[in-house]
This record gives C-alpha cells, structure tokens and sequence, in this order.
C-alpha cells in the first residue's frame, strides 16, 4: 500500500500515516498515481503536486486518507481553480497535515441532517461526532451529489478507504486505485 507519515510538530510527538491518491482523467479515461506529501508547506504546494501529475487533464482529484479516521478530497479542472472537502474539521486541530489540507476551509452549505432528509441512503445511521467542511459538491457532476457525499461520511463504521473505493467506484476509477494501494 502506497502511504507515507507526516510528522506531528507541535501536535505531539508521533506520526500520522496517510494515503495519498491522485486520480485524473484525461481524453484516454482515469488514471491513479500516488502522490508524496512529504515536505509540503500549504494546500497551494500540495495543488501544485497534484497539477504535477498530469498537466494536461481535464479533473485531477487527490484523495488523502489519514489514520482510518479523516478523507480529505482536493479537486483541478484543467489545472485551476483549487476545490477542498473535508471529512471532519476535527482533523485540523489534531494534526498539522489536517491544518495544512483543510485548516482554512469553511463549513459545507448542506449539513449532514439535510443530506439524510433528502433521501439518500436511508436506514443508515449518521455519525453524529463528524463535521464536514468544504465544498461538498466537489464531486456533483462525477455523479456523487453533495447529498450522497456527506453521507457517505457520515455513515457509521464507514473508513475513509471505503468513502474513496465507493466515489471512485462511480468515477470508473476504483481498479487503479486498488492497484495503488496493493503496490
């Protein structure tokens, strides 16, 4: 599985593990890369490793899976305008990669008991311990309203891998995904 550590600085003395997917889509279809968030000093500079990966693509998402617990999920078109949904806001104050990736990034429009009120994924019990924040329509025209976003999320027991198989499943993405973390 393709994961690196991130120190904690003054978060405490230990290391947070995560894994950093970047999946895109160019004219060909979808493809998956790892990307190193090793060294990086702000959101801007992890865009720009992203933008890296494949210049010329259409939509560039990055998935970052920290500890089982926090999804943050980035987004490009065509190299621009830089879109951020995070799973909880919790990650922020626990460590400094959740501070880098999403300590900025304001609440979503859409709570989650809106998106539980809309139909989607009825019988699943919401985690009430969660805040998401960003933009959680960051996703929406791939096929994965904000609604279904949040929660995915938000359901109970739900590991942010499993948040990433599921968008990445309906993006048609999830076997280069899967490759990567069997690497």
């Amino acid at each position: 599985m393709v994961c690196g550590s991130w120190p904690q600085g003054n978060w405490g003395d230990t290391t947070v593990s995560y894994f950093a997917a970047a999946v895109v889509r160019d004219k060909d279809g979808w493809t998956a890369d790892e990307i190193d968030l090793a060294g990086v000093a702000d959101v801007d500079e992890v865009a720009e490793r992203l933008r890296d990966v494949n210049p010329d693509a259409d939509v560039s998402l990055l998935f970052v899976e920290s500890d089982d617990a926090y999804l943050v999920i980035l987004r490009l078109d065509e190299g621009e305008d830089l879109r951020v949904f995070g799973s909880d806001s919790a990650f922020a104050e626990e460590s400094r990669l959740g501070a880098l990736l999403i300590g900025d990034v304001d609440a979503p429009a859409l709570e989650i008991g809106a998106a539980s009120q809309a139909g989607e994924d009825e019988g699943i019990a919401p985690d009430a311990d969660i805040d998401p924040v960003g933009d959680a329509d960051i996703l929406a025209d791939l096929g994965i309203s904000a609604q279904r976003l949040l929660s995915l999320v938000a359901r109970d027991g739900m590991l942010p891998s499993d948040v990433t198989a599921e968008v990445c499943r309906v993006l048609g993405a999830d076997e280069q995904v899967e490759e990567l973390r069997e690497a």
